[in-house]
């Protein structure tokens, strides 16, 4: 039976139940609050981890050196230091769940790991280009690269399991993280793009399984530990991730990870579009994992209501599969 792994959710989502504050809109978003509430930060890994979360990522999605000596007025060091402090606060959730959990026979998730979050370069420039990709014709890889290091480096550096390259919009970002990687070869990762919701490409246009499949062949050996798809609506993910190992002929199958988002749709300068009752992401949890999916959990507007929901189908489909087997 392939091995399954519940990802956490929403932290924007999940810390609006600790802080009275949105963070939509906010050009740090919720890496602000390593500064503001560091304590509610700890408080939404420790959420997620009760729900069943066998990984959580650190706070550091919009987290950059520019971002935070431009938003919070700091230098260079000191934004490091707010990265290394993410990684802390993640440890502190993990080391203080272990210790709930330390008598408790039924824990599932006894070993939970920290992911450490690396979002693409468009959500600094607080433009919506995240959305879109746009700047992945405008910059060279080089230069990509080169932004991306420092947070890569230092999240490394303070002791994370793996990375999630995450919400990636355009194929030549997501072709420069596979080469910058390289430079740190004893660090495992995965990579997620950003999709359009057309059932075929990501964010710019380029076919979704054609860059996918590029990026994860061009990787250094064993260092992807799946790819996939995050922050899409769950209606469309079969219709992404089905055509991936479909066009990976000859090959071993490719390790999948996905995690959606509620289903609304976030559209700049007016928040999010839909409503979120009209899709519930636990229905397509056995349809996904019966593709193939190995990493699976929630991405904006879900939160740790959703992460739990998600691990009972995840164990079902457990279940399900042992009786198969016997």
């Amino acid at each position: 039976m392939p091995k399954v792994t519940v990802l956490d959710g929403s932290f924007s989502a999940q810390i609006s139940k600790h802080v009275d504050k949105s963070a939509d809109g906010d050009p740090l978003w919720t890496a602000r609050h390593l500064i503001t509430y560091p304590t509610a930060v700890r408080d939404v890994h420790l959420d997620f981890l009760r729900a069943g979360s066998d990984i959580i990522e650190t706070n550091t999605y919009q987290a950059s050196v520019d971002g935070f000596c431009k938003y919070l007025g700091i230098t260079e060091s000191d934004s490091l230091d707010l990265i290394k402090k993410a990684v802390e606060l993640a440890e502190q959730a993990v080391k203080i769940y272990k210790e709930e959990i330390a008598n408790d026979d039924e824990a599932l998730n006894v070993n939970p790991v920290i992911a450490g979050s690396c979002g693409p370069y468009g959500a600094i420039l607080h433009n919506a280009s995240e959305y879109t990709g746009a700047y992945g014709k405008t910059v060279s890889q080089d230069f990509l690269k080169d932004w991306h290091r420092p947070r890569i480096n230092t999240l490394i550096d303070s002791g994370i399991n793996l990375l999630a390259i995450e919400t990636i919009p355009c194929a030549e970002e997501a072709e420069a993280i596979i080469e910058l990687l390289k430079e740190f070869p004893n660090v495992k990762a995965w990579l997620s793009f950003s999709c359009a919701n057309d059932g075929s490409t990501i964010a710019d246009g380029t076919e979704f399984h054609e860059i996918a499949l590029r990026c994860y062949n061009n990787a250094a050996p064993d260092q992807l530990v799946a790819i996939g798809i995050n922050c899409l609506s769950p209606q469309y993910v079969t219709s992404y991730l089905s055509k991936l190992n479909k066009n990976n002929t000859g090959r071993a199958p490719v390790p999948l990870i996905v995690y959606p988002n509620s289903g609304e749709i976030y559209k700049p300068g007016e928040g999010w579009q839909g409503d979120e009752k009209n899709v519930n992401i636990e229905t397509y949890v056995h349809e996904w994992l019966d593709m193939g999916v190995q990493y699976i959990g929630g991405c904006c507007r879900t939160t740790a209501v959703d992460i739990a929901k998600i691990r009972a189908q995840v164990e079902t489909w457990r279940s399900q599969e042992r009786e198969t087997t016997v």
